[in-house]
């Protein structure tokens, strides 16, 4: 969970204006797209993020796994999945993307910098429907 983690706040960094994706809320929501996505959705993502951890020597030369590559050679290796030739690998980073976009949109802190409301408490209707 770690490596997604720190994969997923590497798609989403903050700027001056608007914070990044925090560890809490990547925490959080996955530990939510466990308990309640669909299998497929499920599968998609955690496929997509080993697929990143274990493509560095094919992206930028680094025999090493994403999750330990400086800030600096896991933005070069996410830069180069994202434009590579093979569209399944291409796909990953935009399956993490997603993800830590659906994450960092909720996150009351972003939503403030936006001059948004937070988003009131999920009622959990779709579930019982």
């Amino acid at each position: 969970m770690k490596a997604i983690v720190r994969i997923l706040r590497a798609t989403l960094p903050g700027t001056d204006r608007v914070p990044g994706l925090s560890e809490a809320t990547c925490r959080a929501f996955l530990a939510r797209v466990r308990r309640e996505a669909p299998g497929l959705t499920a599968l998609g993502l955690y496929a997509s993020a080993m697929a990143v951890l274990l493509t560095p020597p094919l992206t930028i030369g680094r025999w090493r796994t994403a999750d330990h590559l400086g800030d600096l050679d896991l933005d070069r290796h996410l830069t180069a999945l994202a434009r590579h030739p093979a569209y399944v690998l291409r796909q990953t980073v935009l399956m993490l993307k997603m993800t830590a976009g659906l994450a960092w949109g909720a996150d009351p802190a972003v939503r403030r910098a936006l001059g948004m409301a937070p988003y009131p408490p999920d009622p959990g209707t779709w579930r019982t429907a």
